[in-house]
């Protein structure tokens, strides 16, 4: 998600790949992805607070007035197979959420599993997070609703270093981890995303960004996850789209992608991973063709949703893999709007879109992956991170729901998607 250094100012990728036709603003912060928030005191409060009981609304469509509450939709029927939402799950009111994901209608749930508060010790797990984890999946599978889990970060007692996130040195327990999801959730939870913005120092730290060491780390979790549910599908962790590629901040995603199909990720897994933001630009708009409203962030192609999503979809066809799917395992646009105050340092791209705009493109979006038969389920990212972190994180930005657990129009909007 854009982890803000968040933005990274995600000039990204294409650097080495494509080149680019202007001049790329050299950023002073590191923009991530919204899911990729990890060592700053920010972070660290975001995995560790407990997060304040926020009120719970029931989700009511609004009945029709001449102001609609949500943008109409005139795209084509989706298949609810395709669409999917990702959760803030820690003392959630499980019950509660379920029901706002069957209010969405929509057929997938993501939730990142942060390996490092999953099991803290080596002989040790958290029965906490682990009773949270049970909860969402026994009722998701009791609602229909198909589960991915994504697993990160490593342990402390795993790695060269404490600082930021990484990789163990041992990737054999990065299997056995998997090997235990998969087994305790067998038959479960449908499919397994390995790593998540691997090219991103604070994603991989204490050791150098490498392509092909991910792969080899997929490898290992892929062999823990078909030991333990062989039916289970497998997803590769997905770059972040940011804008720097000086090898250690971080490793343009196209270029990075490129390492991984070099390397043979295509051998391993079922779907490559791929979050296609699209910070203030409408999914409509590329890098040839921007929308000229949009004063920043449009001066490079990792900054829109149809260029990374074609670029990636080219670089398939190039390594022989265009017969797998990309899964957008994060997408969405951030609005500060109703929030009460502007989004955190890094993320002033958030003023450039309103509620309503961040519906309509939520819509669009979907509408025109429907119609590139090479993406499959596309999860939101996210359903409930501001009512839990509030609007002090800009994770809170991409929320379905307002801090005061309200839904925004981009709520309704996918609520209203038709489906079948």
């Amino acid at each position: 998600m854009i982890l803000h250094l968040r933005p990274i100012v995600f000039c990204v990728l294409v650097l080495g790949l494509f080149g680019c036709a202007k001049d790329v603003p050299t950023p002073t912060a590191v923009p991530t992805s919204a899911s990729s928030a990890t060592a700053t005191p920010e972070v660290l409060a975001l995995e560790t607070a407990v997060p304040p009981t926020p009120t719970f609304v029931p989700i009511q469509t609004p009945a029709l007035t001449p102001t609609p509450a949500y943008p109409p939709y005139d795209g084509p029927v989706l298949n609810r197979s395709d669409i999917g939402v990702q959760v803030y799950l820690h003392r959630v009111d499980v019950p509660a959420l379920i029901a706002q994901l069957k209010e969405l209608d929509v057929g997938w749930v993501k939730v990142q599993v942060s390996w490092k508060l999953y099991q803290p010790y080596p002989d040790q797990y958290s029965e906490e997070r682990f009773a949270d984890l049970d909860a969402l999946v026994t009722q998701a599978n009791a609602a229909g609703l198909r589960v991915m889990l994504g697993v990160a970060k490593a342990p402390e007692w795993s790695r060269p270093t404490t600082e930021l996130d990484g990789p163990p040195v041992d990737y054999d327990l990065y299997r056995q981890f998997l090997r235990l999801l998969a087994q305790r959730y067998q038959g479960q939870v449908a499919a397994y995303e390995l790593w998540n913005e691997p090219n991103l120092q604070r994603e991989w730290n204490g050791v150098p960004l490498d392509a092909a060491a991910l792969v080899e780390l997929i490898r290992a979790g892929a062999e823990g996850v078909r030991a333990g549910d062989p039916a289970a599908l497998l997803i590769s962790g997905a770059p972040a789209v940011t804008g720097i590629n000086d090898g250690m901040t971080a490793v343009d995603d196209r270029v990075y992608f490129r390492g991984m199909l070099a390397a043979g990720v295509a051998e391993v897994v079922d779907g490559f991973g791929v979050h296609p933001y699209g910070w203030a630009n409408p999914p409509d708009a590329t890098f040839a063709n921007p929308d000229t409203a949009v004063p920043t962030h449009n001066n490079h192609p990792s900054f829109f949703f149809q260029d990374t999503l074609h670029d990636s979809h080219e670089l398939l066809d190039e390594f022989g893999a265009a017969d797998k799917q990309l899964w957008v395992t994060e997408f969405g646009w951030g609005s500060f709007e109703a929030f009460g105050q502007g989004p955190p340092a890094g993320a002033e791209f958030m003023n450039n879109v309103s509620e309503w705009q961040q519906a309509t493109y939520t819509q669009r979006a979907f509408a025109l992956a429907h119609d590139w038969p090479w993406v499959g389920p596309m999860m939101l990212w996210n359903l409930n991170f501001a009512p839990w972190l509030g609007p002090e994180f800009s994770e809170s930005g991409y929320s379905l729901l307002r801090p005061d657990g309200s839904p925004r129009p981009s709520f309704f909007a996918v609520a209203d998607l038709p489906k079948q």
